[in-house]
């Protein structure tokens, strides 16, 4: 995010307190899909409070990242239909093909994976998300034809 953006968005609170730091954060995140290194700092000088503080918060929060999004972001559904029918494997399948654990995007910046607590959709279980796209009755072979599609898809553009 340039520092113009951060200004941005920091001017919108003037006057801004300690009261305001969630609500900042959430504005950053929402404009450059992170809180990267550069907003905590500024942040911290806007609110006259150390940095360390502002991750702090930031942390407690799952909510907030520190790292943006890849190309395309997986989420994996664990609530407890998904459970039940194999998410677990399907977790695991993913972990293994992607080689990254949940919260985190691989090298190439093409895959973010996530766990959700539930995705609302608990008839299409188990579930996965790429890019808000539902992908239900899902199998690891099936996901990892997923993944293999993407990873073509990607090399193509």
């Amino acid at each position: 995010m340039s520092e113009v953006v951060i200004q941005e968005v920091l001017e919108t609170y003037p006057e801004a307190k300690r009261d305001s730091l969630i609500p900042i954060l959430q504005n950053v995140q929402k404009k450059e899909g992170f809180i990267s290194r550069n907003a905590v700092v500024a942040i911290a000088r806007h609110l006259d409070i150390p940095a360390s503080k502002i991750y702090g918060v930031a942390t407690f929060y799952n909510q907030f990242r520190f790292q943006p999004y890849g190309r395309y972001l997986i989420q994996i559904c664990r609530g407890t239909a998904c459970h039940v029918k194999g998410s677990l494997a399907i977790l695991d399948t993913l972990r293994h093909s992607l080689k990254i654990e949940p919260g985190q995007t691989t090298r190439d910046g093409l895959f973010s994976l996530e766990v959700v607590a539930c995705l609302g959709a608990c008839g299409l279980a188990p579930l996965v998300s790429i890019n808000g796209e539902f992908h239900g009755s899902v199998t690891s072979e099936i996901v990892t034809e997923l993944i293999e599609n993407l990873r073509t898809e990607a090399q193509e553009v």
